[in-house]
């Protein structure tokens, strides 16, 4: 039996994907609380971490649409780590009504594009 190749994921799969990655960032968000609270943290330290929640929560979401996509599987997560970078901006833009970050906002979005594609190149 062969194995279709599906080379173009669905809507539906681009949702689950960030759905995937959005319930990673609370759950490591609610892990840094605690970490922050049990040892009472620096606010670099924490900048740290939620950089590297970034990181992993675009990764899940690229090896998630890796795994859907079959092949260019580097693209589908390229994408999803962008469009996880999009959502954080707009709820960032939301929450504040003003674009805050300058230079940390653009190494957030290298973080999420470069998690997603590693994620997608890894599925």
């Amino acid at each position: 039996m062969e194995k279709k190749v599906n080379s173009v994921i669905k809507p539906i799969q681009i949702l689950k994907a960030l759905l995937a990655s959005y319930i990673v960032t609370a759950l490591l968000l609610l892990l840094l609380t605690f970490l922050l609270y049990k040892f009472g943290l620096d606010e670099k330290k924490v900048e740290i971490g939620i950089l590297i929640v970034y990181l992993v929560s675009a990764f899940i979401g690229g090896m998630i649409a890796g795994k859907l996509a079959g092949t260019r599987r580097f693209l589908w997560g390229t994408l999803i780590g962008i469009l996880y970078f999009a959502l954080l901006l707009m709820i960032s833009i939301g929450v504040y009504r003003t674009i805050q970050g300058g230079s940390s906002m653009l190494v957030s979005f290298a973080l999420c594009a470069a998690g997603g594609m590693l994620g997608g190149m890894l599925s």
